[in-house]
């Protein structure tokens, strides 16, 4: 079959050289829009290269890297590419990221699970550079067709809403050329840019990429929750539930919670359709 589980966790360690510089830290904030207003304080901080601190989220970017690619190239798989969705996301941050920094990614793939109608692969990067650990990412990949090999289901626990009002809401409108902006950071699938292409995929055009929406949230709860500290992100995690399209604006809902912001995301245009679902901010009280 397509996917050989025990292959595929079984196999060595890969390692990729990273590198990266203040110059692709603001591509990656303008690409997830920062910079409005642009004068604002706490816009330089994201903008600026003498203020410059770097959003978490960037560590599914850093060094042009795409860990939705690498696990499809991992041995044991071999997958159709128009089957293959980006489940989830998640990063653990072990210390705050340089502005400019030169690091080794070591990839596994910690679990296949089986769903029955298909399989998610579960690509897991961790990348240090000469000082140690800076970040760990998980990549859930989700492979229609490919389920029913009678491995394990995978864990089902999921951050749970609280049954109250949020805490805050905020709305973010993405620009018409978001999709374009954001690409310039490593993933150049044509799906966020090429009409036709799209409507190959199916969607009238293109979308936004599913890791530009992930960036934008955590911005949201970092610029409204966490005064702007991203040292204080200890590890952020999602589900990807829709999709959003360049134009559109994001209603992201906060709760407060000790030692964490539970998050909902929707598509404020089309009555709140679901974008970005068990969705977890974990906090540190003084920063990793």
């Amino acid at each position: 079959m397509p996917i050989d589980a025990a292959q595929a966790t079984s196999a060595e360690p890969r390692t990729t050289d990273l590198a990266w510089e203040p110059k692709d830290v603001l591509l990656y904030h303008l690409g997830i829009g920062a910079g409005v207003p642009a004068t604002d304080p706490g816009e330089l901080r994201y903008t600026l290269e003498s203020k410059l601190h770097v959003l978490p989220s960037f560590a599914t970017v850093a060094g042009g890297g795409m860990a939705l690619a690498g696990g499809l190239g991992a041995p044991g798989i071999d997958v159709d590419l128009a089957a293959v969705l980006h489940g989830g996301q998640a990063v653990t941050l072990h210390r705050p990221i340089p502005v400019r920094g030169r690091a080794v990614q070591t990839s596994t793939v910690p679990a296949v699970y089986d769903k029955g109608k298909a399989a998610v692969i579960v690509l897991r990067t961790e990348t240090a550079d000469d000082d140690g650990p800076l970040w760990t990412c998980d990549t859930q990949i989700f492979v229609k067709g490919e389920g029913g090999f009678g491995g394990e289901r995978g864990p089902s626990s999921r951050p749970t809403l609280p049954e109250r009002a949020p805490d805050r809401t905020v709305e973010r409108h993405v620009r018409e050329d978001q999709a374009l902006l954001y690409r310039l950071s490593g993933d150049w699938n044509p799906l966020h840019a090429d009409p036709d292409f799209a409507k190959l995929a199916g969607f009238d055009r293109p979308i936004l990429h599913g890791l530009c929406t992930y960036g934008i949230t955590l911005k949201a709860v970092v610029d409204e929750v966490l005064d702007g500290d991203v040292a204080r992100v200890a590890a952020y995690s999602t589900r990807f539930a829709g999709v959003v399209f360049p134009g559109e604006t994001l209603r992201v809902r906060m709760w407060q919670e000790p030692g964490r912001v539970l998050v909902s995301v929707t598509a404020a245009d089309r009555d709140d359709a679901p974008v970005l679902v068990d969705t977890a901010v974990t906090i540190s009280p003084s920063g990793v």
